[in-house]
């Protein structure tokens, strides 16, 4: 759980580094703002997505993090997830009509391609969180290992008719 947690909030850290890496005012207009922004986002989460997955890894297996994640972050994952990949789907239908001031449309191509590959990945994560929540796995009462009974007990001689 610990590392579905971490990657969602490492997903939606890359927006909050969004704003410090690239500020999308200095654009001319709306399509050249929404292609700065996206360019910065998808910088952001190449920086937050492998820390958050290192976190979550250690946490993990020291299984110091046990706590499932909620609807809220799982909606708000996976709403942020399908902005983001219907923005970068237009984006890329924006960089094929070949715009002006645009040098290299084909790296803007690739750049729309993966933020429609990152916004379906960032679905997947937030729905996968609102899966575990509404299955009602709850990760603090789950067992960890099923024990066996010992012989001689009752709990043994039922499990055996």
């Amino acid at each position: 759980m610990a590392m579905l947690l971490l990657l969602a909030i490492g997903l939606l850290a890359g927006a909050a580094l969004c704003l410090v890496l690239w500020p999308p005012l200095r654009a001319d207009d709306f399509q050249h703002a929404r292609l700065s922004t996206l360019m910065a986002l998808e910088m952001g989460q190449f920086v937050t997505v492998p820390i958050a997955l290192v976190v979550g890894l250690v946490l993990a297996v020291k299984g110091v993090w046990a706590r499932t994640p909620g609807y809220l972050l799982g909606t708000v994952t996976t709403l942020f997830g399908l902005l983001v990949a219907t923005q970068a789907w237009a984006m890329g239908e924006w960089v094929e009509t070949g715009p002006s001031g645009i040098g290299d449309p084909d790296g803007e191509s690739v750049l729309a391609f993966s933020g429609l590959f990152s916004g379906a990945m960032t679905t997947v994560v937030g729905l996968c969180i609102l899966m575990v929540r509404w299955s009602g796995y709850d990760s603090a009462t789950a067992p960890v290992r099923q024990r066996r009974p010992r012989r001689g007990t009752d709990s043994w001689k039922q499990g055996v008719q």
